[in-house]
């Protein structure tokens, strides 16, 4: 039986900003095999990039140095 790993997320401040989707270690790529670990190092990065495409967020960082010191 192939193991699944279930995403959700919803915003606490915007109402109807959720989602949920059940994959397949399989389709994400993720080798059930791993160590505690590995695999929930692994999980994480793919929660990550999964949220941060469904937002759509981009940003930027911006750091200023007051050079007159």
């Amino acid at each position: 039986m192939d193991k699944t790993v279930t995403f959700s997320f919803s915003s606490t401040k915007y109402e109807g900003t959720e989602a949920t989707e059940t994959f397949t270690f399989e389709k994400l790529g993720i080798n059930e095999d791993m160590d505690d670990e590995a695999l929930k190092k692994a999980i994480d990065e793919v929660f990550q990039a999964w949220v941060w495409d469904k937002l759509n967020i981009s940003y930027s960082i911006v750091l200023n140095e007051d050079k007159r010191r």
